[in-house]
């Protein structure tokens, strides 16, 4: 059509649109850019910040200094996670940073997540701090609950063969619900087991093809499997039994949320280089770079329960015992990962991040 020309997209106009805070770093340390985001992160105006220097902006010491020239260096994108920007102007602000290059000059682009990440951070500690009492609790039921229930089955199964047929039924519901109990204890006694894992290099794609024909032969005969799979993904720093108990998990839990007919799950790989984790008690940040992916097109978890999908006995299902993913939490942190869901878009998706095998740093260690 004549007199129709697509416009070219205005860089400027793209970054005044987004919600995050985004600043620029030039060569000299000042910032030349900021969007509105980041006007009123910092509470102050783009002219002002042009005339600051990034040191002068963010508490003394703070690691961004030093990400920043990291990045300059080495021209590679870097993600942190729990950095304090706060200042006494602006307060506490612990936010999660992403540094990356302008690879036509020496300016940075830092972007700013206030929330989003940074929340699912905060939970990791609370998921992992949950597995440990429920390690406590399962320490002492094994001890003083499973030995009373042997005895009340036992006794039951006394009286059922001088029962009538009206109390047999009810001798029987005894030795059921004692079953039930004995194997909620059972699958409690996992939490209980705090000795270091051993470690080795794994191939996570050889584990989620195991997983993946043991649904299809098995509670996911009728559900169409994807795989997004990053081909030169490195080795994974794990135990394969315990990767293996993980991500059957979190395949049968997907496959208990997608319809009967046209439900799909969709198991996904991936580099993400420059991902850390600030581990408590140790000053040194965990490299995480091995993302897993295990996505559903079911209808997602409710906002309501989604602050504690990760907790002992939080259950959506009818007769469920809401250990599955208190358990996932655990071997997810036994491995040095994170785990966490994201609800965005259709669906729900669990993202699991862990260590790459490093040779040289076992052999060091070994």
């Amino acid at each position: 059509m004549l007199g129709l020309e697509s416009k070219k997209p205005d860089p400027t106009a793209i970054l005044s649109s987004l919600s995050d805070p985004i600043i620029v770093v030039n060569n000299d340390g000042f910032i030349s850019y900021a969007n509105p985001a980041g006007e009123e992160f910092f509470q102050s105006s783009v002219k002002v910040l042009r005339k600051t220097k990034l040191d002068q902006l963010v508490p003394f010491g703070s690691p961004l200094i030093s990400l920043v020239e990291q990045v300059r260096e080495y021209k590679d994108r870097i993600s942190e996670y729990e950095v304090d920007l706060g200042t006494p102007k602006t307060g506490v602000k612990k936010v999660n940073i992403q540094v990356s290059p302008v690879y036509d000059n020496d300016q940075v682009v830092v972007q700013i997540e206030e929330r989003t990440m940074a929340s699912k951070m905060d939970r990791q500690l609370t998921h992992r701090g949950a597995a440990r009492s429920v390690t406590a609790m399962a320490a002492m039921l094994a001890h003083e609950v499973k030995n009373p229930l042997s005895g009340i089955r036992g006794s039951a199964q006394l009286l059922e063969m001088n029962a009538s047929d009206a109390d047999r039924a009810l001798t029987r519901l005894i030795c059921d619900e004692t079953d039930r109990i004995c194997a909620i204890v059972d699958r409690m006694e996992a939490f209980s087991d705090d000795r270091p894992i051993e470690r080795d290099a794994v191939n996570i794609h050889e584990v989620l093809e195991h997983v993946r024909m043991i649904a299809r032969n098995g509670f996911g005969k009728k559900i169409k499997f994807i795989e997004q799979y990053d081909p030169s993904l490195p080795y994974v720093y794990g135990n394969r039994d315990q990767l293996v108990q993980v991500l059957l998990n979190l395949v049968k839990n997907a496959a208990e949320s997608v319809p009967e007919e046209g439900g799909e799950i969709t198991l996904t790989t991936a580099y993400r280089p420059g991902v850390r984790l600030a581990v408590p008690g140790n000053t040194d940040r965990v490299q995480l770079p091995l993302e897993v992916g295990v996505k559903d097109n079911g209808p997602g978890i409710s906002e309501e329960i989604l602050p504690h999908i990760f907790d002992p006995f939080v259950t959506t299902k009818t007769g469920g015992s809401g250990l599955g993913l208190a358990l996932v939490a655990k071997i997810v942190g036994d491995h040095g990962g994170i785990v966490e869901y994201d609800g965005a878009g259709t669906g729900g998706q669990f993202l699991i991040r862990l260590p790459v095998y490093d040779i040289a740093k076992q052999k060091e260690e070994n």
